[in-house]
């Protein structure tokens, strides 16, 4: 109802003016000098009222005034009908629906029933008689809440007898509080990714946003406003088209949902499990995947139906559907490109185009394959080698002679070599000769310059020396021999010949000539 009632001759200029000359409210407000509300508010109790411009003839004042502003229902509030209270709760779960728009239902069936704001206050107050994970809105398939039981149960290994706690996960979707749990024998992020992937598909289907912790393993980097996310778990939840939300630090009720779930899941799961003796991983969650079943088809005690009836009623309708493989577990890294255009990677090293030369790279390693990523797109991909020290390199990733990367030839790296002396060049021929490509064999050649830069030349050139004598001509073996300063020491066949020369106990043959016969 507008602040003050308007001279009926006001309202008639505020009607003329919207619906025979077209005004907007914010004209039509600065025109009369009253608020835009005052305006909105008039148009809508005339359109209500079935009123159009020019106004019925014969239509006096008085009528005019009843048709805007009629009589309140005289009807208690004790004979007035009561909204179905339970239903609207679970129809506020559905995407997009509003308790004005379960007003606007409620009073096309009963006219004569409660005001808007009325019917608000009631509904609220009823909602107050809930538990808290109930009177939380969540909307059908929004949110799946995660994270880890405070609580651990133990396995027993048959052979050795020794006792290892399990870690129980615990998933929980927001609307109908459907709930998963699983046991895994850690926290990381191996774990805690593959968690997730099961519990989607225990629900058949993925939420729109996923809720957690602040926990190491998904929240690379907490904070308030922006927290970071840890680049595998985002690469899961982008292999699922959700989201992931970290809740903020020291707000448990950001959270309310997911705790109330744990809690749950340890009082009518792992008590009852707390006499049971389990001797495998899959022996335990075989146990909790019983109890689970029985969990959520639990009457709930203040609402009718149970965790499953409100899934399959709310939940599972609303999922988005799961994508059509499964996600495959893989481990992001950083690495630079370096002169021979190869990324190292746990001691393997791949080729990506030599363009990319210094340039640092996202490096996604799965079980089968190494991908990397340069700006966000795909410049290589390999299958993954565990042989350490070894080169997987693609034709087309070398350089050819008339672009300008083709300044870095064999012949100019071991030209370098050969400022460090002639033993430092051979060493680094045998280094290229190694290789089924020369261009593999860049990197160890500057890293045999650096020696000589840490250590000197004359260094350097005395190491190679000894490496080429026992046949270790690689830089691993260079840089031992002058870490431990073998270098300094003297050759065997040296020490031999200056045993055979110059030792004062030695008189020589020339010391027996002209001697007498006994």
């Amino acid at each position: 109802m507008p602040a003050e009632r308007l001279p009926m001759r006001k309202i008639r200029e505020i009607l003329r003016l919207r619906w025979g000359c077209g005004l907007s409210a914010r004209q039509i407000a600065r025109s009369l000098k009253i608020a835009r509300s005052t305006v909105a508010e008039y148009v809508r109790r005339a359109t209500a009222a079935a009123l159009s411009w020019p106004l019925p003839e014969g239509l006096d004042e008085t009528a005019i005034e009843q048709l805007l502003f009629p009589a309140l229902s005289l009807i208690p509030a004790s004979q007035r009908p009561l909204p179905d209270w339970v239903e609207v709760h679970q129809e506020l779960r559905r995407k997009g629906v509003t308790l004005f728009l379960l007003w606007q239902e409620y009073k096309a069936r009963w006219p004569e029933g409660f005001q808007y704001s009325r019917f608000c206050a009631l509904y609220r107050l009823w909602a107050k008689k809930l538990d808290l994970s109930m009177r939380q809105e969540h909307r059908a398939g929004e949110k799946m809440f995660v994270d880890y039981c405070g609580q651990t149960v133990p396995v027993v290994d048959r052979e050795s007898g020794k006792r290892r706690e399990a870690q129980i996960f615990v998933a929980v979707l927001g609307a109908s509080n459907y709930t998963y749990a699983e046991a895994t024998w850690t926290q990381t992020m191996p774990d805690w990714v593959a968690s997730h992937v099961r519990a989607f598909e225990y629900f058949h289907g993925v939420t729109e946003l996923v809720i957690q912790d602040n926990l190491r393993s998904g929240v690379a980097k907490a904070c308030r406003y922006e927290p970071q996310l840890a680049a595998t778990y985002e690469d899961m939840l982008a292999h699922y088209g959700t989201v992931g939300l970290p809740t903020r630090v020291r707000h448990p009720k950001d959270k309310a949902k997911i705790e109330v779930g744990v809690q749950v899941t340890e009082r009518w799961v792992l008590a009852r499990l707390r006499r049971q003796s389990f001797f495998s991983l899959a022996e335990l969650n075989s146990a909790i995947r019983k109890l689970l079943e029985e969990l959520n088809q639990r009457p709930f005690r203040k609402l009718p139906g149970s965790r499953l009836s409100l899934f399959e009623s709310l939940d599972r309708p609303a999922l988005r559907p799961l994508p059509a493989e499964r996600y495959v577990y893989a481990e992001w890294k950083k690495a630079r490109v370096s002169i021979d255009y190869h990324l190292e990677v746990q001691g393997h090293y791949y080729s990506v185009p030599y363009q990319l030369y210094g340039q640092e790279l996202d490096v996604r390693l799965t079980a089968t394959t190494v991908e990397f990523f340069h700006k966000g797109q795909r410049v290589s991909s390999h299958a993954r080698s565990f042989l350490r020290g070894r080169h997987t390199t693609l034709k087309e990733h070398m350089p050819t002679p008339h672009q300008s990367y083709a300044e870095w030839t064999p012949e100019r790296v071991v030209g370098w070599t050969t400022q460090a002396g002639p033993f430092t060049r051979s060493v680094a021929e045998h280094i290229m000769a190694s290789r089924l490509h020369p261009q593999q064999a860049f990197r160890s050649c500057l890293g045999l310059m650096r020696l000589g830069k840490i250590y000197g030349a004359s260094r350097l050139e005395a190491a190679c020396q000894r490496a080429l004598r026992y046949q270790a001509t690689s830089y691993r073996s260079v840089n031992s021999i002058l870490k431990s300063g073998l270098d300094k020491q003297p050759l065997r066949d040296e020490v031999k010949s200056a045993a055979a020369v110059d030792h004062s106990n030695i008189r020589g043959s020339a010391y027996y000539e002209g001697e007498p016969a006994c």
